[in-house]
């Protein structure tokens, strides 16, 4: 709100408050809080390694992700064959050679709506041998023949599905590319351009996709998945350098300890002997749902690269490798139990919202559209939390105005016509608080301070609720000229007192077998009626 500070400098302190902008309900904490984004695990562990490598001095790299079977071969020799069965090769749709008979044309003429001319025709022709030629690409085709023919472009789509066939039987024809199953395919290609290029020790990492032809995916493997692989290659590079970076790398962690063992498994692309397991113990493991409640989890593998690999890219060095599965660190970080729920909760995990997270999905679903709508709501709850016990018959003023600026005055007041009760019902002063995934509506009073003191308060109270509610349809009616009642009597729901929860949080609740009791007796009416309208109006 803008004010008038030579006004203000003879203004009282109390004064001050008249300057505070009005919120509406549904804008109040907790609904109007400060949105925060919400990193995926797997990308925040990427991340995490990715810092941890440059604290150590590694270069980052991007490692081709498409490698040919050759390459393989190169590095795996007899094994390749083991290595590419797990690998998914590359394939694509062939370019259609394409005719155009008289029928055809007849064809494509119904098709476009259009009478073609003999240049028309030869321009979709020439188009389709620039096509087969690959002078044109496959996604510019429709945009070039409907430029050319000046016809609209979902015409040439349809005369392209029902005149010509062919574009829908091809079939993909498979290459020798691969898409790369584990970072060493791309680490032999990457130092091979860099020996005599760069000078000695080169040390890199990546952190990128690797893809595996898995035949199913479960709790512990995914047919994609991100490694966190680096190399050191010098002229002389010893076993002791993947200890030494294991350690290094894995402390940054909360890795302590650190045992390493011969892997069984023997890759070819290392020296024999020199694959070694890395087992770590973290103390976020003991106790926790994973399998590896003893602390110690094998977490890591490194080795040298064979000189025979080697030379089959012309590298003369000594290289250690060593990788580790992102998604497996993952896991012990954020102690999960199953690969999928972590990499793809949005499929597989169950929706998780704390008290706060349900708080902020509770709303008033009907409010006012006006600042003077806004202050009818307020002067409502004002007065029947000053008035609310007082006996009935009763009838209590609470507001004069004009809404958007209308010519019609309307007067509004809280009214109960039946004896030997209250002007509010004992439930108007309820406040919708959430408790362990539970929603209540309750007063307050020593049997519900353990719920307020631990749960979260939405701020909204039934008699919030029903003022808005009221607010609401008292400006409606007055915008038509007329005055209404708007009463509530027992809330049985949400419904009755005018809230509104986001579906997922209900789903979030039924599915749990949690409570929503939103319940008591409100007994509450407000009254409007138009008491002026301008000469205009009267005329």
């Amino acid at each position: 709100m803008r004010f008038d500070p030579e006004k203000l400098k003879t203004a009282s302190w109390e004064e001050g408050k008249e300057y505070l902008d009005f919120v509406g309900i549904n804008n109040r904490y907790p609904r109007r809080f400060i949105r925060s984004g919400r990193e995926h695990p797997i990308f925040d562990t990427v991340n995490r390694l990715r810092d941890a490598y440059l604290r150590l001095g590694f270069e980052e790299v991007m490692n081709p992700v498409i490698v040919e079977e050759r390459d393989v071969y190169r590095q795996f020799g007899k094994e390749a064959l083991a290595v590419l069965d797990r690998c998914f090769y590359l394939a694509g749709l062939p370019r259609a050679n394409i005719g155009i008979s008289d029928e055809r044309i007849a064809s494509m003429r119904d098709a476009l709506t259009k009478d073609l001319t003999k240049e028309d025709v030869e321009a979709v022709r020439g188009i389709f041998h620039a096509y087969k030629k690959g002078e044109v690409e496959g996604d510019d085709l429709v945009y070039e023949i409907a430029s050319k023919v000046e016809v609209p472009d979902y015409r040439v789509v349809s005369m392209l599905d029902t005149v010509f066939p062919e574009f829908k039987e091809l079939v993909p024809e498979p290459t020798r590319d691969t898409l790369r199953s584990h970072m060493t395919s791309g680490w032999f290609i990457t130092l091979k351009s860099l020996v005599g290029k760069r000078p000695l020790p080169i040390d890199l990492f990546s952190v990128d996709r690797c893809f595996r032809r898995e035949q199913r995916e479960d709790a512990t493997r995914l047919r994609t998945y991100f490694s966190a692989s680096c190399v050191m290659m010098d002229e002389e590079v010893t076993i002791d350098d993947g200890k030494m970076v294991s350690e290094a790398l894995l402390g940054q962690f909360g890795f302590k300890d650190f045992r390493f063992r011969l892997d069984a498994k023997r890759s070819k692309y290392y020296i024999p002997d020199t694959q070694i397991e890395v087992f770590a113990y973290h103390p976020r493991l003991i106790g926790s749902s994973t399998k590896y409640q003893d602390g110690w989890v094998e977490i890591a593998t490194f080795g040298i690269y064979s000189p025979t690999a080697l030379a089959n890219y012309e590298i003369p060095y000594t290289v250690m490798n060593l990788g580790l599965g992102v998604e497996r660190l993952a896991m012990i970080l954020y102690d999960a139990t199953d690969l999928r729920e972590l990499t793809f909760p949005q499929f597989y995990a169950n929706l998780e919202l704390s008290d706060l997270e349900i708080a902020r999905t509770i709303r008033v679903k009907s409010t006012p559209s006006s600042s003077e709508g806004e202050e009818l709501a307020d002067a409502i709850v004002r007065v029947c939390m000053e008035k609310g016990g007082e006996e009935s018959p009763c009838e209590y003023f609470v507001w004069e105005g004009n809404f958007f600026d209308a010519t019609r005055t309307v007067r509004v007041s809280v009214i109960e016509p039946e004896e030997n009760t209250r002007l509010c019902g004992p439930a108007f002063t309820n406040e919708i608080v959430v408790h362990d995934g539970n929603i209540y509506g309750i007063p307050h009073i020593d049997k519900w301070n353990k719920i307020f003191e631990e749960g979260v308060s939405t701020g909204i109270r039934f008699i919030d609720a029903f003022a808005a509610w009221a607010a609401a349809d008292i400006e409606r009616a007055a915008m038509r000229g007329e005055g209404c009642e708007v009463r509530i009597r027992i809330v049985k729901s949400h419904g009755d007192i005018n809230i509104e929860i986001d579906p997922a949080t209900l789903n979030f609740i039924t599915g749990r077998k949690n409570k929503i009791d939103l319940r008591g007796p409100v007994f509450t009416t407000v009254k409007s009626e138009i008491v002026s309208r301008s000469s205009t109006l009267n005329a």
